[in-house]
């Protein structure tokens, strides 16, 4: 049986872990540099930026979520963003994936979310035929932008 659960403090260490396997699976494991005091910081201060929930099966965790909400001036409605989803390799093909973005869309109508939204990578083919078959459309007109590190910087007007 999957069990899902709010994230709590002295979760921190299992969240790097999971993020750092994740990344992995990603082909970016270097790409990591959060430590456990930055989710104390974005999960538990007065003001959380984000919100995490741990799958468990028979008590150890298999997997989890870590998500926030951003808004829609089309909507006017405020929507939750998935920032990262993760299951164990053992724990894949039993539904704990499902039941994460089961226990998430929950949420996200609790809350009067006008959307649920994530990004997944255009060669996670198996991720991507999955979250079809749950529902999800793609949004193939759109790409995602960043500006980060010096870029970021610069365009800040803060150096580099």
């Amino acid at each position: 049986m999957i069990a899902i659960r709010v994230a709590m403090p002295g979760d921190e260490a299992l969240v790097l872990r999971l993020v750092r396997e994740l990344a992995l699976f990603e082909r970016e494991p270097e790409a990591v540099t959060a430590c456990e005091a930055d989710f104390t910081e974005a999960l538990f201060a007065a003001v959380p930026s984000a919100e995490a929930v741990i799958a468990e099966s028979g008590g150890e965790p298999v997997g989890f979520a870590l998500f926030f909400h951003n808004f829609s001036t089309w909507t006017g409605q405020r929507g939750l963003y998935l920032e990262d989803l993760y299951v164990t390799p053992p724990a894949r093909g039993q539904g704990v994936g499902r039941a994460l973005l089961a226990h998430l869309a929950g949420i996200a109508v609790d809350r009067g979310c006008a959307r649920f939204e994530w990004s997944v990578l255009d060669w996670n083919a198996g991720a991507i035929a999955f979250y079809r078959a749950l529902g999800a459309t793609g949004m193939e007109e759109w790409t995602v932008q960043r500006v980060s590190g010096d870029a970021l910087r610069r365009l800040a007007g803060r150096g580099c």
